[in-house]
Protein backbone atom coordinates (compact mmCIF):
# COMPACT_ATOMS: atom_id res chain seq x y z
CA UNK A 1 0.00 0.00 0.00
CA UNK A 2 2.51 2.37 0.86
CA UNK A 3 4.70 1.64 -1.54
CA UNK A 4 1.69 2.71 -4.34
CA UNK A 5 0.98 5.67 -2.76
CA UNK A 6 5.11 6.52 -3.63
CA UNK A 7 4.35 5.56 -6.79
CA UNK A 8 1.37 7.76 -7.14
CA UNK A 9 2.83 10.54 -6.11
CA UNK A 10 5.74 10.52 -8.25
CA UNK A 11 3.99 10.26 -11.03
CA UNK A 12 1.46 13.13 -10.25
CA UNK A 13 5.01 14.98 -9.47
CA UNK A 14 6.07 13.97 -13.59
CA UNK A 15 2.42 15.22 -14.97
CA UNK A 16 2.61 18.76 -12.75
CA UNK A 17 6.21 19.71 -13.67
CA UNK A 18 5.20 18.88 -17.62
CA UNK A 19 2.37 20.94 -17.30
CA UNK A 20 4.92 23.63 -15.67
CA UNK A 21 7.80 23.70 -18.62
CA UNK A 22 4.88 23.14 -21.11
CA UNK A 23 3.63 26.60 -20.30
CA UNK A 24 7.03 28.07 -19.63
CA UNK A 25 8.17 27.03 -23.31
CA UNK A 26 4.82 27.72 -25.34
CA UNK A 27 4.32 31.80 -23.24
CA UNK A 28 7.21 33.73 -25.16
CA UNK A 29 5.68 31.44 -28.59
CA UNK A 30 2.73 32.71 -27.95
CA UNK A 31 4.04 36.42 -27.46
CA UNK A 32 6.12 36.83 -30.42
CA UNK A 33 2.88 35.00 -32.49
CA UNK A 34 1.06 38.06 -31.23
CA UNK A 35 4.24 40.46 -32.50
CA UNK A 36 4.12 39.16 -35.86
CA UNK A 37 0.49 39.46 -36.62
CA UNK A 38 0.48 43.04 -35.82
CA UNK A 39 3.49 43.85 -38.07
CA UNK A 40 2.77 46.21 -40.49
CA UNK A 41 4.21 45.83 -43.77
CA UNK A 42 4.28 48.62 -46.17
CA UNK A 43 3.71 48.89 -49.42
CA UNK A 44 7.28 48.79 -49.95
CA UNK A 45 7.20 45.47 -48.49
CA UNK A 46 4.37 44.05 -50.30
CA UNK A 47 6.61 45.04 -53.81
CA UNK A 48 9.63 43.62 -52.56
CA UNK A 49 7.19 40.22 -51.30
CA UNK A 50 6.06 40.08 -54.92
CA UNK A 51 9.09 40.48 -56.71
CA UNK A 52 8.47 43.91 -57.78
CA UNK A 53 6.16 42.27 -60.35
CA UNK A 54 3.96 45.59 -60.56
CA UNK A 55 7.64 47.41 -62.15
CA UNK A 56 8.23 44.38 -64.23
CA UNK A 57 8.84 45.23 -67.77
CA UNK A 58 8.54 49.40 -67.01
CA UNK A 59 11.14 52.35 -66.67
CA UNK A 60 11.18 53.36 -63.17
CA UNK A 61 11.13 56.75 -61.96
CA UNK A 62 11.30 56.99 -58.01
CA UNK A 63 10.52 59.63 -55.67
CA UNK A 64 11.95 59.00 -52.76
CA UNK A 65 14.18 60.12 -49.84
CA UNK A 66 15.96 58.57 -46.45
CA UNK A 67 12.26 57.56 -45.54
CA UNK A 68 11.99 55.10 -48.17
CA UNK A 69 13.01 52.17 -46.76
CA UNK A 70 11.75 48.60 -45.69
CA UNK A 71 11.01 47.19 -42.41
CA UNK A 72 14.66 45.95 -42.13
CA UNK A 73 15.53 49.80 -43.48
CA UNK A 74 17.56 48.86 -46.88
CA UNK A 75 16.65 51.65 -49.03
CA UNK A 76 14.57 51.12 -51.78
CA UNK A 77 17.04 51.91 -54.45
CA UNK A 78 19.05 49.09 -53.26
CA UNK A 79 15.88 46.73 -53.29
CA UNK A 80 15.20 47.46 -56.83
CA UNK A 81 18.77 47.78 -58.53
CA UNK A 82 19.25 44.27 -57.07
CA UNK A 83 16.17 42.78 -57.56
CA UNK A 84 17.15 42.48 -61.47
CA UNK A 85 13.02 42.95 -62.12
CA UNK A 86 13.65 47.02 -61.88
CA UNK A 87 14.15 48.39 -64.95
CA UNK A 88 14.97 51.98 -62.34
CA UNK A 89 15.97 55.18 -64.95
CA UNK A 90 15.85 58.34 -62.81
CA UNK A 91 14.97 59.28 -58.74
CA UNK A 92 13.30 62.49 -57.82
CA UNK A 93 13.68 64.21 -54.01
CA UNK A 94 11.68 66.46 -52.36
CA UNK A 95 12.31 69.28 -50.10
CA UNK A 96 14.92 68.48 -47.70
CA UNK A 97 16.67 66.63 -50.56
CA UNK A 98 17.50 62.59 -50.88
CA UNK A 99 18.89 62.50 -47.79
CA UNK A 100 16.74 64.20 -45.70
CA UNK A 101 19.52 66.40 -44.76
CA UNK A 102 19.00 70.26 -46.24
CA UNK A 103 17.35 72.72 -43.86
CA UNK A 104 13.60 73.85 -44.55
CA UNK A 105 13.06 76.09 -47.61
CA UNK A 106 16.67 75.35 -48.86
CA UNK A 107 16.72 75.06 -52.75
CA UNK A 108 18.20 71.91 -54.39
CA UNK A 109 20.03 71.06 -56.94
CA UNK A 110 19.76 68.28 -59.45
CA UNK A 111 23.06 65.70 -59.17
CA UNK A 112 23.60 62.37 -61.40
CA UNK A 113 25.33 59.13 -59.46
CA UNK A 114 29.02 59.01 -60.31
CA UNK A 115 28.94 55.50 -60.19
CA UNK A 116 25.76 54.10 -61.77
CA UNK A 117 24.82 57.28 -64.01
CA UNK A 118 21.62 57.15 -62.32
CA UNK A 119 19.71 60.89 -61.93
CA UNK A 120 18.86 62.79 -59.12
CA UNK A 121 16.08 65.00 -60.25
CA UNK A 122 15.16 67.60 -57.08
CA UNK A 123 11.36 68.71 -57.12
CA UNK A 124 12.71 71.34 -54.72
CA UNK A 125 14.43 73.11 -56.82
CA UNK A 126 13.86 75.18 -60.08
CA UNK A 127 11.10 72.47 -60.50
CA UNK A 128 9.02 71.30 -58.32
CA UNK A 129 6.81 68.59 -60.33
CA UNK A 130 8.39 66.35 -63.03
CA UNK A 131 8.91 68.01 -66.80
CA UNK A 132 8.55 66.11 -69.59
CA UNK A 133 11.87 66.39 -70.48
CA UNK A 134 12.50 64.48 -67.06
CA UNK A 135 9.66 61.86 -67.78
CA UNK A 136 10.56 61.02 -71.61
CA UNK A 137 11.62 57.83 -70.63
CA UNK A 138 9.51 56.83 -67.69
CA UNK A 139 6.18 54.29 -68.19
CA UNK A 140 5.51 54.37 -64.34
CA UNK A 141 6.23 57.14 -61.55
CA UNK A 142 6.84 55.47 -57.63
CA UNK A 143 6.05 57.11 -55.27
CA UNK A 144 7.30 55.99 -51.50
CA UNK A 145 7.69 58.83 -48.81
CA UNK A 146 7.11 58.64 -45.31
CA UNK A 147 4.26 61.34 -44.53
CA UNK A 148 3.37 63.09 -41.11
CA UNK A 149 -0.03 63.76 -41.76
CA UNK A 150 0.62 67.66 -41.85
CA UNK A 151 -1.42 69.37 -44.49
CA UNK A 152 1.47 72.25 -44.34
CA UNK A 153 4.42 69.40 -44.75
CA UNK A 154 5.22 69.76 -48.15
CA UNK A 155 6.17 66.17 -49.21
CA UNK A 156 2.12 65.63 -50.17
CA UNK A 157 2.00 68.81 -52.37
CA UNK A 158 5.08 66.78 -54.05
CA UNK A 159 2.94 63.78 -54.72
CA UNK A 160 0.28 65.67 -55.80
CA UNK A 161 2.55 67.85 -58.62
CA UNK A 162 3.93 64.95 -59.57
CA UNK A 163 0.72 62.71 -60.37
CA UNK A 164 -0.42 66.02 -62.53
CA UNK A 165 2.81 65.37 -64.63
CA UNK A 166 2.01 61.63 -64.57
CA UNK A 167 -1.39 62.94 -65.54
CA UNK A 168 0.07 65.22 -68.51
CA UNK A 169 2.87 63.06 -69.63
CA UNK A 170 0.74 59.45 -69.86
CA UNK A 171 2.21 58.00 -67.16
CA UNK A 172 1.16 56.14 -64.54
CA UNK A 173 1.27 56.33 -60.79
CA UNK A 174 2.08 54.03 -58.22
CA UNK A 175 1.79 54.91 -54.39
CA UNK A 176 3.82 52.48 -52.08
CA UNK A 177 1.83 53.63 -48.95
CA UNK A 178 3.14 53.75 -45.14
CA UNK A 179 1.53 54.55 -41.44
CA UNK A 180 0.10 58.14 -40.97
CA UNK A 181 1.59 58.47 -38.04
CA UNK A 182 -0.99 60.66 -36.41
CA UNK A 183 -3.61 57.54 -37.34
CA UNK A 184 -6.51 57.62 -39.40
CA UNK A 185 -9.00 59.42 -37.43
CA UNK A 186 -7.71 62.58 -35.87
CA UNK A 187 -8.98 65.37 -37.61
CA UNK A 188 -8.38 68.43 -37.01
CA UNK A 189 -8.03 72.23 -38.02
CA UNK A 190 -10.03 74.77 -40.65
CA UNK A 191 -9.51 73.51 -44.00
CA UNK A 192 -7.59 75.05 -46.43
CA UNK A 193 -9.07 78.15 -48.24
CA UNK A 194 -7.62 78.01 -52.06
CA UNK A 195 -7.70 81.71 -52.31
CA UNK A 196 -4.24 80.19 -50.04
CA UNK A 197 -3.25 77.74 -51.86
CA UNK A 198 0.51 77.59 -52.17
CA UNK A 199 3.34 74.53 -51.91
CA UNK A 200 2.48 74.19 -47.83
CA UNK A 201 -0.95 74.16 -48.53
CA UNK A 202 -1.94 72.66 -51.61
CA UNK A 203 -5.35 70.67 -51.24
CA UNK A 204 -9.00 71.95 -49.50
CA UNK A 205 -8.51 69.53 -46.39
CA UNK A 206 -8.47 70.09 -42.67
CA UNK A 207 -4.64 70.76 -41.08
CA UNK A 208 -4.95 67.22 -40.12
CA UNK A 209 -6.19 65.12 -42.16
CA UNK A 210 -6.14 61.01 -40.84
CA UNK A 211 -5.45 60.03 -44.64
CA UNK A 212 -2.66 57.97 -45.64
CA UNK A 213 -0.69 58.60 -48.55
CA UNK A 214 -2.04 56.52 -50.62
CA UNK A 215 -5.63 57.80 -49.22
CA UNK A 216 -5.34 60.98 -50.25
CA UNK A 217 -3.66 60.30 -53.58
CA UNK A 218 -6.76 58.84 -54.36
CA UNK A 219 -8.60 61.65 -52.93
CA UNK A 220 -6.76 64.35 -54.60
CA UNK A 221 -6.92 62.32 -58.23
CA UNK A 222 -10.74 62.13 -57.79
CA UNK A 223 -11.23 65.79 -56.60
CA UNK A 224 -9.04 67.06 -59.47
CA UNK A 225 -7.65 69.13 -56.77
CA UNK A 226 -4.82 70.24 -59.01
CA UNK A 227 -5.74 69.68 -62.31
CA UNK A 228 -8.84 68.45 -64.40
CA UNK A 229 -7.34 65.04 -65.43
CA UNK A 230 -7.08 62.57 -63.26
CA UNK A 231 -3.60 60.04 -63.71
CA UNK A 232 -3.41 55.79 -64.07
CA UNK A 233 -3.28 55.61 -59.64
CA UNK A 234 -2.66 52.42 -58.21
CA UNK A 235 -1.57 51.75 -54.65
CA UNK A 236 -0.01 49.20 -53.08
CA UNK A 237 -2.16 49.03 -49.81
CA UNK A 238 0.11 47.76 -46.34
CA UNK A 239 -0.77 44.79 -44.50
CA UNK A 240 -1.91 45.02 -40.54
CA UNK A 241 -2.01 48.89 -40.51
CA UNK A 242 -5.55 49.92 -38.87
CA UNK A 243 -7.01 53.66 -38.40
CA UNK A 244 -6.27 53.42 -34.30
CA UNK A 245 -2.64 52.18 -34.92
CA UNK A 246 0.08 54.29 -33.30
CA UNK A 247 3.16 54.09 -35.27
CA UNK A 248 4.87 52.30 -32.13
CA UNK A 249 2.35 49.67 -32.39
CA UNK A 250 3.38 48.78 -36.04
CA UNK A 251 6.45 47.66 -35.24
CA UNK A 252 8.39 49.78 -37.92
CA UNK A 253 12.33 51.55 -37.29
CA UNK A 254 11.38 55.58 -38.05
CA UNK A 255 13.58 57.33 -39.99
CA UNK A 256 13.71 60.65 -39.69
CA UNK A 257 11.37 62.51 -42.23
CA UNK A 258 13.16 66.10 -42.22
CA UNK A 259 15.79 67.51 -39.93
CA UNK A 260 13.69 68.52 -37.57
CA UNK A 261 11.15 65.29 -37.04
CA UNK A 262 13.44 62.63 -34.91
CA UNK A 263 11.02 60.89 -34.11
CA UNK A 264 7.45 59.37 -34.26
CA UNK A 265 5.96 61.36 -31.92
CA UNK A 266 7.39 65.25 -33.04
CA UNK A 267 4.39 64.97 -35.47
CA UNK A 268 1.71 66.04 -32.64
CA UNK A 269 3.54 68.57 -31.32
CA UNK A 270 3.81 70.14 -35.08
CA UNK A 271 -0.16 70.62 -35.37
CA UNK A 272 0.41 72.15 -31.43
CA UNK A 273 3.07 74.94 -32.28
CA UNK A 274 4.07 75.19 -36.30
CA UNK A 275 1.74 77.71 -37.35
CA UNK A 276 2.85 79.62 -34.74
CA UNK A 277 6.33 79.48 -35.17
CA UNK A 278 5.69 80.93 -38.72
CA UNK A 279 5.57 84.45 -37.15
CA UNK A 280 9.56 84.47 -36.48
CA UNK A 281 8.09 85.65 -32.68
CA UNK A 282 7.96 82.46 -30.26
CA UNK A 283 10.90 80.17 -30.45
CA UNK A 284 9.26 76.73 -30.38
CA UNK A 285 12.12 74.03 -29.80
CA UNK A 286 13.74 74.41 -32.91
CA UNK A 287 16.89 75.31 -33.01
CA UNK A 288 16.79 73.44 -29.46
CA UNK A 289 17.08 69.65 -28.23
CA UNK A 290 13.04 68.77 -28.58
CA UNK A 291 12.02 70.74 -32.10
CA UNK A 292 8.42 71.57 -31.78
CA UNK A 293 7.40 71.01 -27.85
CA UNK A 294 8.17 74.17 -26.48
CA UNK A 295 6.87 78.02 -26.99
CA UNK A 296 8.94 80.44 -25.43
CA UNK A 297 10.74 83.99 -25.90
CA UNK A 298 13.02 86.33 -24.06
CA UNK A 299 10.31 88.33 -22.15
CA UNK A 300 8.19 85.54 -20.87
CA UNK A 301 8.33 83.88 -17.18
CA UNK A 302 8.00 79.96 -17.51
CA UNK A 303 6.78 79.55 -13.96
CA UNK A 304 3.91 82.21 -14.63
CA UNK A 305 2.75 81.34 -17.51
CA UNK A 306 3.03 77.16 -17.15
CA UNK A 307 0.72 77.86 -14.20
CA UNK A 308 -1.89 79.76 -16.16
CA UNK A 309 -1.69 77.45 -18.77
CA UNK A 310 -2.32 74.66 -16.61
CA UNK A 311 -5.48 76.53 -15.04
CA UNK A 312 -7.45 76.19 -18.06
CA UNK A 313 -6.98 72.55 -17.86
CA UNK A 314 -7.01 71.15 -20.84
CA UNK A 315 -7.51 67.50 -21.95
CA UNK A 316 -4.52 65.25 -22.51
CA UNK A 317 -1.54 67.69 -21.65
CA UNK A 318 0.69 69.39 -19.02
CA UNK A 319 2.61 72.39 -19.44
CA UNK A 320 5.96 72.68 -17.82
CA UNK A 321 8.02 75.57 -17.05
CA UNK A 322 11.18 75.64 -19.19
CA UNK A 323 14.00 78.18 -19.79
CA UNK A 324 17.11 77.84 -21.95
CA UNK A 325 19.14 79.14 -25.14
CA UNK A 326 18.79 77.83 -28.31
CA UNK A 327 21.80 76.58 -30.65
CA UNK A 328 20.31 78.46 -33.49
CA UNK A 329 17.58 79.62 -35.60
CA UNK A 330 15.54 82.10 -33.53
CA UNK A 331 17.13 83.47 -30.47
CA UNK A 332 20.25 81.70 -30.72
CA UNK A 333 22.47 82.47 -27.71
CA UNK A 334 19.58 84.03 -25.72
CA UNK A 335 17.57 83.03 -22.92
CA UNK A 336 13.94 82.64 -23.54
CA UNK A 337 11.31 81.06 -20.81
CA UNK A 338 8.15 79.42 -22.02
CA UNK A 339 6.17 76.29 -21.87
CA UNK A 340 7.22 72.48 -22.45
CA UNK A 341 4.85 70.36 -23.94
CA UNK A 342 3.96 67.20 -22.32
CA UNK A 343 0.89 65.16 -23.69
CA UNK A 344 -0.14 62.78 -21.40
CA UNK A 345 -2.99 61.43 -23.56
CA UNK A 346 -2.81 61.17 -26.77
CA UNK A 347 -6.66 60.29 -27.70
CA UNK A 348 -8.02 63.14 -25.79
CA UNK A 349 -5.78 66.38 -26.84
CA UNK A 350 -6.96 69.11 -29.10
CA UNK A 351 -3.40 69.48 -30.45
CA UNK A 352 -4.32 72.38 -32.71
CA UNK A 353 -6.37 74.80 -30.45
CA UNK A 354 -2.49 74.59 -28.04
CA UNK A 355 -1.58 77.35 -29.65
CA UNK A 356 -4.68 79.84 -29.52
CA UNK A 357 -4.82 78.62 -25.59
CA UNK A 358 -1.15 80.21 -25.49
CA UNK A 359 -1.86 82.82 -27.50
CA UNK A 360 -4.82 83.86 -25.22
CA UNK A 361 -2.76 83.43 -21.87
CA UNK A 362 0.31 85.37 -23.57
CA UNK A 363 -2.39 88.48 -24.44
CA UNK A 364 -3.14 88.51 -20.59
CA UNK A 365 0.18 88.76 -19.13
CA UNK A 366 1.58 90.33 -21.95
CA UNK A 367 -0.45 92.80 -23.62
CA UNK A 368 2.11 94.70 -25.35
CA UNK A 369 4.17 91.91 -26.98
CA UNK A 370 1.06 91.27 -29.51
CA UNK A 371 3.14 88.72 -31.90
CA UNK A 372 0.90 89.49 -34.82
CA UNK A 373 1.92 92.87 -34.47
CA UNK A 374 6.07 91.96 -34.06
CA UNK A 375 5.84 89.77 -36.93
CA UNK A 376 7.30 90.90 -40.27
CA UNK A 377 5.17 91.29 -43.18
CA UNK A 378 6.58 88.50 -44.87
CA UNK A 379 6.40 86.24 -42.30
CA UNK A 380 2.01 87.26 -41.42
CA UNK A 381 2.15 85.71 -45.23
CA UNK A 382 3.70 82.76 -44.20
CA UNK A 383 1.57 82.14 -41.08
CA UNK A 384 -1.57 82.95 -43.34
CA UNK A 385 -0.71 80.34 -45.88
CA UNK A 386 0.04 77.74 -43.02
CA UNK A 387 -3.07 78.38 -40.98
CA UNK A 388 -4.97 78.41 -44.74
CA UNK A 389 -6.72 81.40 -43.85
CA UNK A 390 -6.44 84.78 -42.63
CA UNK A 391 -9.68 85.15 -41.14
CA UNK A 392 -8.27 83.42 -38.18
CA UNK A 393 -5.56 85.44 -37.41
CA UNK A 394 -7.43 88.76 -38.10
CA UNK A 395 -10.49 88.00 -35.18
CA UNK A 396 -7.70 87.14 -33.08
CA UNK A 397 -5.72 90.19 -33.50
CA UNK A 398 -8.99 91.74 -31.94
CA UNK A 399 -10.93 88.85 -29.67
CA UNK A 400 -7.32 87.50 -28.12
CA UNK A 401 -9.21 84.22 -27.20
CA UNK A 402 -9.67 80.49 -28.43
CA UNK A 403 -13.41 80.82 -27.85
CA UNK A 404 -13.51 83.69 -30.84
CA UNK A 405 -11.98 81.18 -33.67
CA UNK A 406 -13.20 78.34 -32.39
CA UNK A 407 -16.40 77.93 -34.98
CA UNK A 408 -13.58 78.82 -37.96
CA UNK A 409 -10.93 75.97 -36.64
CA UNK A 410 -13.78 73.85 -36.22
CA UNK A 411 -16.92 74.51 -38.70
CA UNK A 412 -15.24 71.96 -41.29
CA UNK A 413 -14.59 68.88 -39.27
CA UNK A 414 -17.41 66.71 -39.15
CA UNK A 415 -18.15 67.19 -42.90
CA UNK A 416 -14.44 66.02 -43.72
CA UNK A 417 -14.94 62.73 -41.36
CA UNK A 418 -17.57 61.76 -42.92
CA UNK A 419 -16.18 62.47 -46.97
CA UNK A 420 -12.89 60.70 -46.37
CA UNK A 421 -14.60 57.96 -45.06
CA UNK A 422 -14.92 56.98 -48.88
CA UNK A 423 -11.29 56.61 -49.61
CA UNK A 424 -10.57 54.49 -46.53
CA UNK A 425 -8.19 51.63 -47.79
CA UNK A 426 -7.98 50.21 -44.18
CA UNK A 427 -10.82 49.59 -41.20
Amino acid sequence: MKRYYYIKVFFMMIFFASLFIGSCSTAPQATTSVKEVNKVLTGLDILSQNNFDALNGRRVGLITNQTGVDRNLIQNIDLFQNSGNVNLRAVFSPEHGFKGSEEAGKVILDTRDSITGLRFYSLYGKEKSPTAEMLKDIDILVFDIQDIGIRSYTYISTMGLAMDAAAKNGVEFLVLDRPNPLGGIRVEGNSLDMDYQSFIGMYPIPYVYGLTSGELATFINEKSFISKKKCDLEVIKMLHWSRKKSFKETFLNWVPTSPHVPNDKTPYFMVATGILGELGVFSIGVGYTIPFQTIAAPWINSQLISVKMNELKLKGVTFRPIDYSPYYSLYSGRSVGGVQIHITDYNEVDLYSIQFYFLQVHHILYPDKNPFSMAKPEKIKMYDKAMGTSAVRKIFMIENTHSSIRGIIKQDIELFHREKKQYHLYE
